[in-house]
């Protein structure tokens, strides 16, 4: 996942730099989505994913 938001990331830098800005704020803005999302994942896999079979 993390892998897809920093495509979607690299597609709206270069999208910004040859001047499509609503493909490059669309871009952005699912590279940014993906990436909490990243975020929120890991973060409940770090919480529950410490289990040890007692």
């Amino acid at each position: 996942m993390l892998r897809y938001s920093i495509t979607f990331l690299v597609i709206a830098i270069i999208a910004a730099i040859l001047g499509f800005g609503g493909i490059a704020g669309a871009a952005a803005s699912i590279a940014q989505i993906l990436f909490v999302l990243f975020l929120i994942l890991f973060v409940v896999s770090l919480i529950f994913g410490r289990r040890n079979p007692a």
